[in-house]
């Protein structure tokens, strides 16, 4: 499980909290506790794991340069796409509500299919898209998003950014060919901890 009080090195400490777990994850853990139901279990580790993958979100916001006729106007918000069942806690669209990054306030939005989340600047495809995964990222291909996904293989299949658990902990890989096809520049620091860098052909550099 994911320690929340050791943050990655692409955090800062203003974002710490984002990687604390909640009140209401703690009242889970106790259930779990007293009652050993396996299935809650599940549930309270996913949540620990997907706190981790919410800050991360956030931050590669920072660390990510988008072609300027990616925001409809100077003030737009960066809008960040969950597309499919919503795996984060609720806290986390509360706490991306309060900040901003160069100068724009951040936005969740739950598209209700492809076409309103290509306008977003970062889409999580969450893992209830699986079974049309391919198809995804067929039609976002180009798209100027940043594509996010913690599926097997994501990033070899498009994906830009692929979460993955390395002993226990949330790292990411990232296809740079997708990203220049997306015409986003990734910051050196990200490239600096990311685990692999992968090419569509799944080669890997």
């Amino acid at each position: 499980m994911e320690d929340p009080d050791k943050t990655p090195e692409i955090f800062d400490e203003d974002d710490a909290a984002l990687l604390r777990p909640s009140r209401k994850y703690w009242r889970r853990l106790a259930l779990v506790l007293v009652f050993g139901s396996a299935v809650m279990g599940m549930q309270a580790q996913t949540a620990t794991e997907y706190q981790v993958k919410a800050a991360f979100l956030f931050n590669f916001a920072k660390f990510v340069e988008w072609p300027a006729d990616a925001f409809r106007s100077e003030d737009a918000p960066l809008q960040i796409c969950v597309l499919g069942q919503d795996p984060f806690d609720p806290d986390f669209e509360q706490a991306i509500a309060e900040k901003t990054v160069n100068g724009r306030r951040l936005e969740i939005i739950h598209p209700s299919g492809l076409d309103q989340a290509k306008a977003c600047q970062i889409i999580f495809v969450a893992a209830s898209e699986g079974p049309r995964l391919r198809e995804i990222l067929r039609r976002l291909r180009g798209s100027g998003a940043l594509t996010v996904g913690d599926a097997a293989g994501f990033a070899r299949m498009g994906g830009i950014i692929n979460f993955v658990l390395d002993d226990s902990r949330v790292r990411f890989e990232i296809n740079l060919q997708a990203a220049d096809r997306a015409h986003l520049k990734l910051s050196a620091r990200l490239l600096t901890v990311a685990k692999l860098i992968v090419a569509d052909d799944g080669a890997v550099n």
